[in-house]
């Protein structure tokens, strides 16, 4: 009998995860970019610009993003050292959010399950699915690639596809 409570206990973790990605907002529609003024980021040459009456936090965080353009796709990057030579989908999100005052210390994509509030944000919105987080600042989004494509945290103004993701945002933005 022993046995049983042992593997009981090992699981609840697993089965608490399972629980609380129930009752999570499922996002229905592409991610797609379309800048309108004032309201999303401005991409040039690679480079995003924050608009100007956004937040402090959303202006830090795009200043975050900016700093990672260019640095390679790295399984585990961002975790274990915030300046990194590279970054995974994860890192990367743990990354921005640490740099806008949103987030202490780095979590894996599934971690993001239960970071903020459920939904879509104002200004920033995450996407998780298991395996995987991206998010969009601004409108604007910061992923380490797309279907097949690990290139490295860059800004993506190509509509992705969001389908088997949930949304969350971090409170009040």
């Amino acid at each position: 009998m022993k046995n049983y409570g042992v593997i009981l206990l090992a699981l609840l973790p697993a089965l608490g995860a399972l629980v609380s990605c129930s009752n999570q907002v499922k996002a229905r529609k592409p991610v797609s970019y379309r800048f309108e003024h004032g309201r999303t980021a401005l991409l040039k040459n690679g480079i995003a610009y924050a608009p100007r009456d956004a937040p402090l936090p959303v202006k830090r965080a795009i200043a975050a993003g900016n700093r990672l353009q260019g640095k390679p796709y790295k399984w585990g990057g961002g975790h274990g050292r915030h300046d990194d030579s590279g970054y995974d989908c994860s890192g990367t999100v743990s990354y921005v959010l640490r740099e806008a005052g949103l987030l202490r210390g780095s979590m894996p994509s599934s971690g993001y399950f239960r970071y903020g509030k459920k939904g879509e944000g104002r200004w920033i919105t995450l996407y998780i699915r298991k395996g995987h987080v991206f998010l969009t600042v601004a409108g604007l989004r910061l992923d380490t690639g797309g279907p097949g494509d690990r290139s490295g945290p860059r800004w993506k103004p190509e509509t992705r596809q969001s389908v088997g993701h949930v949304m969350r945002h971090p409170p009040g933005l």
